[in-house]
């Protein structure tokens, strides 16, 4: 009976380590298939098996967009070749747009196939009455209209567009209308002109909207390359004077950009437009009251961050 007991004793004892061997195995199998899924996640994220690897990248993409953090309160980033919209927030929102006015004064003053080479001067007309913002153009100064032009888009001058605009046929209530129809013909339904400097906050429109400006505008030589040169030489009243865009970005290294155009008004914040090249795609960039002082370049340079990490995951994926 004792040898019986003994016996079932041994079994007992032998059984238990049988099962904790089996159960450690089995951990360590676990711990093995765990190990080589992460490397095959690994190997998958390198672009090996690139049917697997393309969704996870998209998913990190997506992510990514979803928490870039932004401070401009609208915002639009549109890849211009495709038309598709990388990123939006509030892009619906009908918001004054202050001198970004001036893209449309630009091309309806051009619209006209005007001489750009014909004098305008600053009238007292041109004087800013509502903002009482100041102007380097003293009343009297003469210009030739491709000089009020450039200035009107690199140094966002005021009475350098307004004088664009008396300067028109018919004048300014006609260069006004003219700006208006212009925007119903290219569709932009959330947006009106009260004047051609976006000195007033009834100059509105919407990100989507500014978006599709920005692809007229960037239609337009001149105005290609008058808002995105650095800085530029005027004679003034007999004196050489130095202007810069408003765009410290154009003076970037690592910015590659087609098309700008800065503004600001209390009632619209800081706001900024671009066509820039990342990538090696045509991107629009729509930023609408930014209210730091740095906030727009700040936001301007962490979508092309993004931008560029989201290709650089696609291309390793591919």
């Amino acid at each position: 009976m004792k040898k019986a007991l003994l016996m079932l004793l041994v079994a007992a004892i032998v059984g238990a380590g049988v099962t904790s061997s089996t159960a450690e195995a089995g951990e360590k199998k676990k711990s093995v298939s765990a190990k080589k899924k992460s490397q095959r996640v690994s190997v998958l994220l390198r672009g090996k098996k690139v049917a697997y690897a393309r969704p996870i990248r998209r998913s990190m993409s997506l992510d990514d967009a979803q928490h870039l953090a932004l401070q401009s309160s609208a915002v639009l980033v549109q890849d211009q070749a495709t038309g598709a919209i990388l990123f939006e927030k509030n892009a619906g929102s009908v918001l004054p747009i202050a001198s970004i006015t001036k893209l449309m004064t630009a091309m309806v003053a051009l619209d006209a196939k005007p001489d750009l080479n014909e004098t305008l001067s600053i009238g007292d007309e041109d004087v800013d009455m509502l903002k009482g913002t100041r102007s380097r153009l003293k009343v009297g100064t003469q210009l030739a209209r491709e000089e009020m032009l450039r200035l009107a888009l690199m140094s966002s001058e005021n009475r350098a567009a307004s004088a664009l605009s008396r300067h028109y046929a018919g004048g300014r209530e006609a260069f006004v209308a003219a700006m208006n129809q212009k925007a119903q013909d290219l569709g932009l339904g959330d947006t009106r002109f009260q004047d051609a400097t976006g000195l007033t906050a009834a100059n509105v429109s919407s990100p989507r909207d500014l978006a599709k400006l920005v692809n007229a505008a960037h239609q337009y030589p001149l105005i290609r390359e008058f808002s995105t040169a650095s800085d530029g030489e005027f004679s003034i009243a007999g004196r050489q004077q130095h202007f810069h865009n408003t765009n410290t970005l154009v003076r970037s290294s690592t910015w590659e950009i087609g098309l700008s155009k800065t503004g600001y008004i209390s009632e619209a914040g800081k706001c900024l437009v671009m066509q820039a090249w990342l990538n090696n795609k045509p991107i629009i960039i729509v930023l609408l009251d930014s209210w730091g002082k740095m906030t727009r370049i700040g936001d301007a340079n962490r979508i092309k961050r993004w931008v560029e990490s989201a290709s650089l995951v696609q291309a390793s994926a591919g």
